[in-house]
């Protein structure tokens, strides 16, 4: 029962001193304040944010980021967004797509992991077609009507207003482009998603704390995959920013989903 309370949408509730509430993971907290600790998180985790994506979907991951890319529709010469794009590995992708004649911005507030991206293009040579800008997926700092794609992958359920950064990729975004959201979701098999919270509470963590020394750190992560609304809501809240023809494609029963919108 304490699993399905923590699942309560707890946005719209206020402090006494009437400042808006929304979730840290399982913990209730201002929304003020919830960028800080967000950020406290992914400085902690920077330099082995690589390593524990490996580790904790025993390489999957990697899978998954090459399906997402199969869907942006780029071609030579095309523009791409990666927001919370952080080491780069979903914009090294892309890169490949828009060729020497393309541009690839990763987008994403800690400067940690910009840097740590920064530094695997350099070292696999990508130095001319891809650049990184420091900011907030909430005020997304390029003129309307910029890039042929914007993509999120793993990083939106990280966002304070996720509302917010939709209608921020969907502005930026050329009419005709794509707006594409990869996330973990929620498994539509119940005996798989049994399996799913085993190992995600009784394995990441400890996998975080063996590597990184932070345990904390992965147990916010894997509670705010069970706050992150699921595939049908997502679909909603993207369509509210504006998209168009928004579908959802779902991997190892949802336990991730890959959601896809038009600009019209």
């Amino acid at each position: 029962m304490e699993k399905d309370k923590n699942k309560e949408d707890i946005v719209e509730r206020k402090s006494p001193r009437g400042e808006r509430k929304t979730s840290f993971g399982f913990k209730e907290v201002d929304e003020k304040d919830r960028q800080n600790l967000v950020q406290d998180v992914f400085t902690s985790v920077a330099n082995k944010y690589d390593l524990m994506n490996d580790l904790m979907s025993m390489g999957a991951h990697r899978l998954w980021k090459r399906l997402l890319i199969s869907k942006t529709g780029l071609k030579e010469g095309g523009t791409a967004l990666d927001v919370a794009g952080g080491t780069a590995d979903i914009a090294i992708l892309m890169a490949d797509k828009v060729g020497k004649t393309g541009h690839v911005t990763v987008f994403d507030i800690n400067e940690e992991m910009l840097k740590e991206g920064k530094k695997k293009c350099v070292d696999r040579g990508y130095v001319k077609n891809i650049d990184f800008v420091q900011g907030n997926a909430e005020e997304i700092p390029f003129d309307d009507n910029t890039f042929d794609v914007a993509t999120v992958g793993f990083g939106i359920r990280n966002v304070t207003r996720i509302d917010k950064a939709f209608s921020e990729m969907a502005r930026v975004v050329k009419p005709g482009g794509k707006v594409l959201c990869m996330e973990f979701s929620k498994p539509t098999l119940k005996p798989f998603e049994v399996l799913y919270d085993a190992y995600s509470f009784g394995v990441i963590p400890a996998i975080g704390e063996a590597v990184t020394g932070d345990r904390d750190s992965y147990q916010y992560l894997v509670e705010s995959i069970r706050k992150f609304p699921p595939q049908e809501e997502l679909k909603k809240i993207m369509e509210g920013a504006g998209l168009s023809n928004v579908r959802y494609y779902n991997i190892l029963t949802g336990v991730v989903a890959i959601h896809v919108g038009l600009k019209a």
